[in-house]
């Protein structure tokens, strides 16, 4: 078959990592003389493919098939996946039919590839509890945060993990808006009744995403916080996720909101610098994009929040440096950076303390905390020394970061600046710090 010796060219010319990202996930759904129609995971991943390596899978198509093969690409639509038993096994009677019924899954979104911190460990680990039966988080988990961080990824993750490790669950993915829809084409057939069924009676796990897209939609509401309390009265487990925590939603029933917050509530915050660390170096690699330390650390300072700004400069990293056949340096970097969040601003001293935490390997919330131990008590001191140094914050600023009055900025700006006269390993320390701040 001429796609099975495409992709074997394709992954000696890519490379692993690009090759398992863009190519491997791609499924062959049609093949003949005239014809190699790839399906991709979604849109978005459709739209990427088809700037950056359909012309190269195209012309490897060619070569190998010796005629003008043409190579289309199409979407995988949102399809009941029925979980068949193995062969030969049979179903007892007094056993449903499992069927489980999922949005597209994007192929990378798995718990292997969610970088966790601080930020999102109780989401990750809740949803891993409601995975594995445990109850110490209820019957219900629903995780709220800003957009790019992480809402997605996780319930893509536990979709998943459950029809690889557990296919005789029957498992409902839905957006609230599909819900909605569904609803809608329910009570236009005259079909309510079998509406209902599929989910109170055909599901074991319904996770649904996007609530706030419900805004106004008072039917569809009553009809989600009913199906809700029969889910978790019967111990079914359920997911939700949304822009904001249930009281703040807008346009929402007071009782589905009451519902909804019965059980965990959790925000993803924007990740720690640490965290956007490790996301650099991780969607780097699986990007086939080099990047040496200095690289990493100036896009993990720079890029906050929303993880696909991360993940948009990388790509723009690789096509820029494929385009000019040249290595990722330093002035490419800052070009791209300042193209997504423009010139970098001042310093503020919050930045400074999450680049001295990871310098001294504890964390912001350690910087900030009452402790008067010297593993954190000097790293403090650093960080609001050189915050008075390269940020024009107030002395009360400066302590407000760390939770302390301007006297005792006062008294480390102090300290560390006798330490820099009499201890040549300080100051050594504290120069090497002050020029990578300056840098920034």
């Amino acid at each position: 078959m001429v796609w099975n010796k495409t992709k074997a060219v394709l992954k000696e010319s890519m490379g692993e990592a690009v090759y398992s990202l863009w190519v491997e996930p791609l499924e062959c759904v049609r093949a003949d003389e005239a014809e190699i129609r790839l399906a991709c995971p979604d849109r978005f991943y459709r739209a990427h493919l088809e700037r950056t390596h359909l012309s190269l899978i195209q012309a490897k198509v060619n070569e190998l098939s010796g005629s003008s093969c043409r190579v289309q690409l199409c979407d995988k639509e949102n399809v009941a996946l029925p979980v068949a038993a193995p062969k030969g096994q049979l179903r007892l009677p007094t056993i449903p039919e499992r069927r489980s019924v999922v949005r597209s899954l994007h192929p990378r979104y798995t718990f292997d590839a969610f970088m966790v911190g601080e930020s999102n460990l109780l989401a990750e680990s809740a949803c891993k509890s409601l995975i594995n039966g445990v109850d110490t988080v209820g019957s219900c988990v629903y995780i709220n945060s800003s957009t790019g961080l992480g809402k997605s990824h996780l319930t893509h993750a536990v979709a998943h993990t459950l029809l690889e490790e557990a296919p005789a669950t029957r498992l409902r993915y839905v957006t609230a808006q599909q819900f909605s829809s569904e609803m809608v084409r329910g009570i236009q057939a005259g079909a309510m009744d079998q509406f209902k069924a599929g989910y109170h009676d055909n599901c074991d796990f319904l996770l649904v995403e996007d609530i706030h897209t419900l805004k106004g939609k008072k039917k569809t509401q009553e009809e989600l916080n009913e199906l809700l309390d029969s889910l978790i009265k019967s111990g079914k487990r359920v997911i939700l996720t949304a822009n904001s925590n249930p009281r703040e939603l807008k346009g929402i029933d007071s009782e589905f909101k009451s519902r909804m917050g019965a059980g965990l509530v959790t925000t993803i915050q924007a990740p720690d610098l640490a965290t956007r660390h490790r996301i650099v170096e991780n969607k780097a690699a699986v990007s086939g994009v080099d990047l040496n330390e200095e690289a990493v650390s100036y896009i993990s300072q720079q890029i906050h929040g929303d993880i696909r700004r991360i993940e948009s400069a990388l790509l723009a990293l690789r096509a820029k440096a494929s385009l000019s056949n040249d290595h990722v340096d330093m002035d490419m970097v800052r070009e791209v950076v300042a193209d997504i969040v423009g010139i970098p601003k001042n310093l503020t001293t919050a930045l400074i303390g999450e680049l001295i935490g990871r310098e001294f390997n504890v964390s912001y919330k350690d910087l900030r905390s009452k402790s008067r131990k010297k593993i954190i008590t000097f790293p403090r001191q650093i960080a609001m020394y050189l915050g008075r140094k390269h940020t024009t914050e107030s002395l009360g600023d400066i302590g407000r970061t760390f939770n302390r009055n301007h006297a005792t900025v006062l008294h480390s700006v102090k300290v560390v600046s006798e330490l820099c006269r009499n201890d040549t390993s300080v100051r050594r320390q504290v120069a090497i710090l002050d020029q990578k701040m300056a840098d920034l």
